[in-house]
C-alpha cells in the first residue's frame, strides 16, 4: 500500500478529545475492533449505539445496543430504518468474518461471508446515506456526517464479477477478496453518491481478534494458536482504537471524502484497478441484484 502524501491531518492524543454531544453508530461494535472503538468513543463523551448479536457492555456509560443478525438482509434493512440516521455524526462499519473452508449459506441463500462482511453494509448504506445528519443541531453541523468502512482497502483487489454468491464454484479466498473489493467500492461510490456526507476506508491490517474463527473454527487449537502469534507482533484492538479515534473526528480530512487510511492512520492510495468507474458500477449492480434475490 502506497501512502497518499497529499492528505495530512493533525495526530492528537485520544485522551484529549471531548466528544460530548456526538451521536455515533458502530455496526459490529459488540466485539473485536468495533467494541474497542465503541468504548474509546464513549469514554470521550460520545453517545454510541452498537449493532450486533451479543452485547458485552450492558450498563457501560454512553453505549446503547441494537440487536441484529447482520447475515440477513432483512435484518440489515430493519436496523437501518431503526437507527436515527438524521441525528448521527459518525457511523463506523466493522462487521466482518472470513469465508469458511467450505461454503456456508444464510437462511436467505447468500454466501455467509458475502452477506456479513459486505452486503449488509451495502443495504445499510443505501438506507442511511440519504438521511445522514439531516437533523443535527448547528453546533454539530460544522462537520459533515461521516462514515468509515473497515476492511482492507488499498490492497489492489478489484473483485471477480459473474458469481459473487459463489453458486458455480467456491473458494474461500476468492469470496473474501470479493468482500474486500466490495467494501472499498462502497467508499468510492458513496463519496460521489452522497455529497452531503463524507466517506472513508479503514485498513487496520493484522490485529488479534476473533475474525478468523469462521475459517479456523471457533475456539479451535488452530484459531487460538494463530491469534496468539498475531497478538505478539501486532497492536491490540484497544491500542488501535486509541490511535484511530482522533482520525474519526478530525476536521482535517473533511475535504477528502473517499480517502483510505492504514493501521497508523496514514492516508493510502486506493486500489489502482478501482479507478475504473464502469467496473464499480457493474460490481455494485451485481451486488444489488443479489440483495434483491435474498428477498425471495
Amino acid at each position: 500500500m502506497k501512502k497518499d502524501r497529499s492528505i495530512t491531518w493533525q495526530h492528537v492524543d485520544a485522551a484529549s478529545l471531548d466528544l460530548k454531544g456526538w451521536k455515533v453508530a458502530v455496526v459490529g461494535g459488540t466485539g473485536g475492533l468495533g467494541r474497542a472503538l465503541s468504548k474509546s468513543l464513549a469514554a470521550r463523551g460520545a453517545s454510541v449505539t452498537v449493532v450486533g448479536q451479543t452485547f458485552r457492555d450492558a450498563g457501560a456509560p454512553g453505549i446503547d445496543f441494537e440487536k441484529a443478525d447482520l447475515s440477513l438482509m432483512h435484518e440489515a434493512r430493519r436496523v437501518a430504518k431503526a437507527l436515527p440516521a438524521e441525528q448521527l455524526d459518525l457511523v463506523v462499519f466493522t462487521t466482518g468474518i472470513f469465508a469458511a473452508p467450505r461454503r456456508q449459506e444464510t437462511a436467505e441463500g447468500i454466501e455467509r461471508d458475502m452477506a456479513v462482511s459486505y452486503l449488509s453494509r451495502l443495504v445499510l448504506l443505501r438506507e442511511l446515506g440519504p438521511r445522514l445528519g439531516k437533523d443535527r443541531p448547528m453546533e454539530r453541523a460544522k462537520l459533515k456526517p461521516r462514515v468509515f468502512v473497515m476492511g482492507f482497502p488499498g490492497t489492489g483487489q478489484a473483485g471477480t464479477l459473474g458469481d459473487l454468491n459463489a453458486d458455480k464454484s467456491y473458494s474461500a479466498m476468492t469470496v473474501h477478496m470479493n468482500t474486500v473489493a466490495g467494501n472499498e467500492m462502497l467508499v468510492l461510490d458513496a463519496a460521489k453518491r452522497y455529497p452531503h456526507a463524507t466517506f472513508f476506508g479503514l485498513n487496520p491490517g493484522l490485529i488479534k481478534t476473533n475474525i478468523r474463527d469462521n475459517f479456523f473454527g471457533k475456539d479451535s487449537f488452530k484459531s487460538r494458536f494463530m491469534e496468539s502469534v498475531i497478538g505478539i507482533f501486532t497492536p491490540s484492538p484497544e491500542a488501535y482504537a486509541e490511535r484511530i479515534t482522533p482520525l474519526l473526528v478530525s476536521p482535517d480530512i473533511e475535504a477528502h471524502s473517499g480517502a483510505m487510511f492504514n493501521q497508523k492512520g496514514f492516508a493510502i492510495e486506493p486500489s489502482p484497478k478501482l479507478a475504473d468507474s464502469a467496473h464499480i458500477s457493474k460490481f455494485l449492480a451485481e451486488s444489488e441484484a443479489l440483495v434483491v434475490r435474498a428477498r425471495g
